[in-house]
């Protein structure tokens, strides 16, 4: 039975935790990113010359040189999570990645602004917890925006590093911002039995069922037989989930702006693909997806969404140290 009533899963999105899928259009995007502090700036007070101390003295400067490091603040930086049409500064509240969520608000550069949050300078691990706070981010703008989407785990040391990427890759975003507005993203795997499915193939197929009855009679060897028998089956099911998968992609392109077929994952699934459709649409799209699975009920179709439009942007940042850049 189909699985499109429940239209938005609480889940990581399932086009990949936070990889930004690659597809056709978007310029490449070029920032630079500030030289790394020096380590050896920084060192503790040296309590004296070394043939000076005692083990005491040593032992407390130790204990000085701990302390202070303790003390010193956590580098912070800046996570982005989208790029927005806005020049307003605005606050979403303290929903951003983290243990403790932070202020998400935006960081304005003429009409447009990268959504963002104060983070510790790190890199973040894909967890569900961590995939979870940034897609809650972009959905919660998305009510208010048309977002450009971020790769996950994507920071800047500071927020005049975020103005320097929205003034030097402002034509491109001010482009894709327009081509997406008013635009949102659905996803749609469908998934079948194989073996239910070939129990349907074999009713249509009367090559198939006498090889079957071939091997069920015979009482010597079977291995050629059975053979036969399999590589006939594997072509049948994938002539008849290529079939269906094409009939389905049809009607759907009928009522979206653009779609995506990407890799099925494992043996059971017979599509994967991604829709770009109309705000102003989606009743037509849910109308239809909920069509086709009445239709299909020995498929099941996971139906998720509205998502950012992941599989329909592509930006590559392309990060290089000061001193590589000059």
């Amino acid at each position: 039975m189909s699985e499109s009533d429940s239209r938005t899963e609480t889940a990581a999105h399932e086009s990949g935790a936070g990889a930004l899928p690659t597809g056709g259009g978007a310029p490449e995007l070029r920032t630079v990113e500030t030289a790394p502090r020096d380590p050896d700036e920084a060192t503790a007070a040296d309590p004296g010359p070394p043939a000076q101390r005692t083990s005491a003295g040593a032992a407390a400067g130790e204990r000085a040189a701990a302390s202070a490091e303790a003390a010193e603040p956590e580098a912070s930086g800046k996570y982005v999570y989208c790029i927005v049409a806005t020049s307003e500064e605005l606050s979403f509240g303290a929903i951003g990645i983290g243990n403790e969520p932070a202020d998400v608000h935006t960081v304005p550069h003429g009409d447009i602004a990268a959504v963002a949050s104060d983070t510790p300078l790190e890199v973040y691990d894909p967890t569900r917890e961590n995939v979870l706070a940034h897609e809650r981010v972009n959905e919660e703008v998305m009510r208010r925006f048309t977002v450009i989407p971020m790769s996950f785990g994507t920071v800047f040391k500071t927020r005049q590093d975020i103005v320097e990427l929205l003034r030097s890759a402002y034509d491109a975003f001010s482009d894709v911002l327009g081509k997406m507005k008013g635009k949102v993203e659905f996803g749609l795997k469908v998934l079948w039995e194989p073996e239910v499915m070939i129990q349907e193939i074999e009713k249509d197929d009367e090559n198939l069922r006498r090889l079957r009855q071939e091997i069920s009679s015979q009482s010597g060897s079977t291995y050629f037989a059975r053979m036969q028998y399999g590589r006939l089956v594997d072509s049948l099911l994938q002539e008849r989930s290529e079939a269906l998968a094409g009939e389905i992609l049809a009607e759907l392109r009928e009522v979206s702006v653009a779609s995506r077929v990407n890799k099925p994952i494992g043996d059971k699934m017979i599509l994967n693909a991604a829709f770009l459709v109309q705000r102003d649409a989606e009743a037509d799209f849910d109308a239809r997806v909920k069509e086709i699975g009445a239709r299909h009920e020995k498929l099941t179709f996971k139906y998720t969404g509205p998502w950012p439009p992941y599989n329909f942007v592509n930006i590559r940042l392309k990060l290089e140290r000061a001193s590589e850049a000059e």
